[in-house]
């Protein structure tokens, strides 16, 4: 929500108080500093990118061929046939690049319904994604875009967090797509709290958000439809900054799409905090960009990432099937 404009001056800050935190000099009349205009570092100079956790060593990858698209987050991994069982070694070490990385691609995988089942299921049970559907139909999801049905998830966000337990990952694969368009961004949620000012650290320990997954849902979808998602699925409550249960890396867990407010907080100010945080989410240097390709696959952390899917391509067709990885309760 936006406050109306006055003519009141800007407060003026007395001598030996706390600073105003950012997002609260986004009040009507308070004048914005440099280092609180959105797509600035707040500290100067270069981001901290720490693409691993504290301590974590850096070691190379014996199983298989890696190459970073960037030097945080994002890598394809060649060498490796999704069509056949995945070793134990294999395995592990695929984990341990998902968790270094965050999202890992591969290209070139022309796996069948069954074998996409079959590599989502070495990282745990699966579980389902459809909001409209009733029974354990844990699966692959079919999304169809084209002239008809459009795309809708052009904003940042993490999938599933307006239920208990979030996914922890996503296996994605495109079936069809336009040529140079349809990328899908992925941001790193550990850099963008790592560069948050530390007062600003300070002032996130131990506040809460509701999520609603019918939060955004109003456009498109008809108000009784809405309103049995809704009792199916009511809203939650999750930590703004959750912990890792793998690296203990602190990560924002806040989304534009599924969290609706900020737990025991003045309504304005609590979307003015939501506001700054989305837009710390945003900065490019927290980013990778993948382009797709016919038989491309991208398996990402849902604990770790927020990903957005560029719907540049419209009315042209585009199909993708996705299988989502039970996850466990965000702390």
């Amino acid at each position: 929500m936006t406050a109306p404009m006055t003519e009141s001056p800007p407060a003026v800050e007395q001598e030996g108080a706390a600073p105003p935190l950012p997002w609260d000099l986004a009040e009507s009349g308070a004048a914005l500093p440099p280092s609180a205009r959105p797509g600035r570092s707040l500290h100067g100079g270069p981001r901290l990118l720490r693409r691993l956790a504290e301590g974590q060593e850096d070691r190379p990858y014996e199983l298989f061929r890696l190459r970073p698209l960037g030097p945080l987050i994002g890598a394809e991994i060649t060498g490796v046939d999704l069509e056949e069982p995945l070793s134990a070694r294999v395995r592990e070490e695929l984990h341990r690049a998902l968790l270094e990385w965050k999202v890992l691609f591969f290209r070139d995988q022309w796996i069948s319904h069954d074998q996409h089942l079959a590599f989502a299921l070495n990282w745990g049970e699966l579980e389902q994604q459809r909001v409209t559907l009733t029974g354990a139909d844990a699966g692959v999801a079919r999304y169809v875009k084209d002239a008809a049905h459009a795309g809708f998830e052009n904003a940042w966000h993490v999938d599933m967090t307006g239920r208990p337990r979030p996914a922890m990952g996503f296996v994605l694969r495109l079936l069809k797509g336009p040529r140079a368009a349809g990328d899908t961004l992925f941001a790193d949620a550990a850099a963008a709290y790592d560069n948050l000012p530390e007062t600003v650290r300070e002032q996130l320990d131990g506040l809460r958000a509701v999520h609603d997954l019918t939060a955004t849902m109003g456009p498109f979808v008809p108000a009784e439809q809405v309103a049995r998602i809704r009792e199916r699925f009511p809203p939650v409550v999750h930590p703004v900054v959750r912990t890792h249960p793998e690296t203990g890396r602190r990560t924002l867990f806040v989304n534009s799409v599924f969290t609706d407010r900020v737990v025991d907080m003045e309504p304005e100010r609590g979307e003015r905090l939501l506001q700054y945080l989305f837009r710390e989410l945003q900065a490019p240097e927290y980013q990778v960009r993948f382009s797709w390709t016919a038989g491309a696959v991208a398996f990402w952390d849902n604990r770790a990432v927020q990903h957005y899917a560029v719907n540049d391509y419209f009315p042209a067709p585009r199909v993708t099937e996705r299988v989502a990885i039970a996850g466990d309760l965000p702390y």
